[in-house]
């Protein structure tokens, strides 16, 4: 019989802490950060778990060869049902992206849930694939600035599509290893990520800081936010360089994964919502230590 410990391990459960930040760097980026935001960040959860069932019934063939402790090949969770999962979960997640934002949400849901499925089914082993994951999450902030005018938004959903691209080309050496230049490319991918997400225009409509000390304040969170990223993803990224073994690919690729939020964090406080920029970002710690008990890989 399966179980929820079986089911949290074929979503990866803890990589969706990395999900709502995404869509909270969109909306405030748009200037609509507020209560459709946690629906549409809960409809984005729903198609991420949805995208990691899809991906293990892709590859339960040659999990059984490299990863037999999954939950499809060590027969803890039938190919069946993981596909019922992955289909149930999509339906629910676009669902409830048109019941919280309408048709401006479903016209961006539909095509992620599009792009996530095609990557599992199509693109993942392909040259496409780094591409056409980052276009999932370039996707996902777009949708939390559905409710408003997601080109406002393209700017942050570009940075975290960049982002996505670094962790995916090194998750695919997480069993084979490495050569130094390829976590060479993506720390240097990082490095331009990160000065995107302090960089970019502010909103012309934020609310401005009531005096110098808090602009200051302000000015500085992401770049804080943005440097915790570099100094948790890019380091990850510099040992993989110094010994580039199957081992330190997957934690730089958990390691990205689980420091997405920091990022996410500094793209929301540029955009004027520092509070919530910081508290998006505390879940970078929190995915890092879950990730510790279930892999997020």
């Amino acid at each position: 019989m399966t179980s929820l410990a079986d089911l949290a391990e074929l979503v990866r459960a803890p990589a969706a802490l990395s999900v709502p930040g995404d869509l909270v760097a969109g909306a405030a980026a748009a200037g609509v950060l507020g209560p459709r935001t946690a629906g549409l960040a809960g409809a984005s959860v729903l198609l991420y778990w949805a995208g990691m069932a899809a991906n293990d019934w892709a590859d339960r063939g040659l999990d059984a060869e490299e990863r037999p402790e999954r939950p499809i090949p060590s027969g803890r969770i039938t190919p069946a049902a993981a596909a019922g999962v992955a289909a149930g979960l999509t339906a629910a997640g676009l669902g409830l992206a048109a019941a919280v934002g309408g048709r401006r949400a479903a016209a961006v849901a539909l095509p992620l849930a599009a792009t996530i499925w095609g990557y599992d089914l199509a693109a993942k082993n392909t040259a496409a694939g780094p591409v056409v994951m980052a276009a999932c999450r370039g996707l996902d902030v777009l949708l939390g600035a559905s409710p408003g005018r997601p080109v406002r938004a393209l700017p942050a959903a570009l940075t975290v599509a960049a982002h996505t691209w670094t962790v995916t080309a090194l998750s695919r050496r997480e069993v084979s290893g490495a050569d130094a230049a390829l976590p060479r490319r993506t720390l240097a991918g990082t490095a331009l990520v990160a000065l995107a997400a302090t960089t970019l225009p502010r909103r012309a409509t934020a609310t401005p800081a009531p005096g110098p000390r808090a602009g200051a304040v302000a000015a500085a969170l992401p770049v804080g936010l943005a440097g915790w990223y570099v100094a948790r993803y890019g380091g990850a990224q510099a040992r993989v360089a110094a010994d580039p073994t199957a081992g330190r690919v997957r934690a730089a690729v958990g390691a990205g994964i689980t420091g997405l939020p920091s990022l996410q964090g500094a793209l929301t406080a540029r955009a004027g919502a520092g509070l919530v920029g910081a508290l998006v970002a505390l879940a970078a710690p929190l995915g890092g230590r879950l990730a510790r008990k279930l892999s997020p890989t």
